[in-house]
């Protein structure tokens, strides 16, 4: 039933709505349809904020349940969980196509700076300190001086071992240019080496008498079933290679697998013994492309020192790739045991 003039007027008062009787009685309508709109509009506003304040101290409530379950150490840890939550949005992110540094520059700021590291020569000790001082950084020496500065500069109270350290001009990821040979030192390497030979049992005794401190095929098989390598080179014939297959990753990592490139697989195992223990030395280059060997001892004295390297550079520079244009030896250097590196000049 339709509403008098009158009593639209009376729900307009009500509203606080200007409003007369000179005004029609649809103006009076839609003024009182208007007012009660933006009333529920208000109502349902006050509705939502209330909800997100409720919202607001559930969550409240949660993470601080959460804050008390978190554990001391390990994933469950507030630092873990807080990594991984940055970790995810970085992820959304990424997905979302922002690349934006934003969220990662707010991780940084959250870290703080890095700690400042002291450079490499405030580090070492006294001792290092002392004789560094003996060696002229901006100068190249040559080999004879090199070696004889190297025993002065021995920082360590047991017999420094002498490495020589040469960066060569070839690409390693090249086959032709991946030297690994072997080279037998005139005085050795200083060290005891201990050699063991997988033989047949013919060849025991014979191998023994040569230098070999573990000999035949059952005493070497059970060594490496119990992954015992008391050993520093491994010498085998040609047949038993196979029954090396299994312990691959036990002897290749370390350089223990026989090779033939070393002469540790041979025909001639009493031989292969003799020059092991003698001072024969296997080197390769490595993945930057420098040969890495030790020459001897700081007891050996620079002459026998220098007898060595000569010998090792002579054999370096035979294994030269016919292949390789341009240098070769790029730059060599001498140190010894955690002693200061001297710049050799080997041209």
């Amino acid at each position: 039933m339709a509403k008098t003039k009158s009593e639209l007027l009376e729900e307009a008062k009500k509203l606080n709505l200007d409003v007369t009787e000179k005004n029609t009685v649809a103006e009076i309508t839609a003024a009182i349809k208007s007012a009660a709109e933006a009333v529920a509009e208000d109502v349902v506003k006050t509705v939502e904020e209330v909800s997100k304040a409720v919202e607001a101290v559930a969550e409240g409530e949660a993470e601080a349940v959460e804050e008390e379950h978190f554990a001391k150490a390990g994933k469950r840890s507030e630092k873990a969980v807080r990594a991984a939550e940055a970790e995810a949005e970085r992820q959304a992110r990424k997905e979302a196509g922002d690349t934006t540094p934003q969220g990662d520059a707010v991780a940084n700021i959250e870290k703080g700076p890095a700690p400042k590291t002291r450079p490499l020569a405030e580090r070492k000790g006294k001792a290092y300190k002392k004789v560094a001082k003996l060696v002229d950084k901006t100068k190249s020496y040559s080999l004879a001086e090199a070696l004889d500065l190297a025993t002065q500069t021995a920082t360590t109270k047991f017999d420094s071992t002498v490495e020589m350290h040469v960066r060569l001009g070839v690409d390693p990821k090249q086959a032709d240019q991946n030297i690994r040979t072997t080279v037998t030192l005139p005085n050795g390497t200083g060290k005891d080496i201990r050699v063991a030979a997988l033989v047949s049992a013919d060849d025991v005794d014979a191998v023994k008498e040569a230098g070999a401190d573990y000999a035949g095929e059952e005493e070497i098989m059970k060594m490496l079933e119990k992954e015992n390598l008391a050993f520093d080179v491994l010498v085998a014939t040609p047949q038993f290679m196979p029954k090396l297959g299994k312990f691959a990753r036990l002897l290749g990592p370390r350089g223990l697998m026989p090779n033939p490139k070393a002469g540790t697989v041979s025909a001639n195992p009493v031989q292969a013994v003799k020059e092991a223990k003698a001072g024969k030395v296997e080197y390769r280059v490595d993945k930057q492309g420098i040969v890495h060997l030790g020459i001897g001892k700081v007891s050996f004295g620079a002459e026998k020192l220098q007898q060595n390297a000569n010998v090792f550079i002579n054999s370096l520079k035979a294994a030269r790739p016919s292949t390789l244009k341009g240098n070769y030896i790029i730059s060599a250097a001498v140190a010894t045991t955690m002693g200061p590196s001297i710049k050799v000049d080997l041209q």
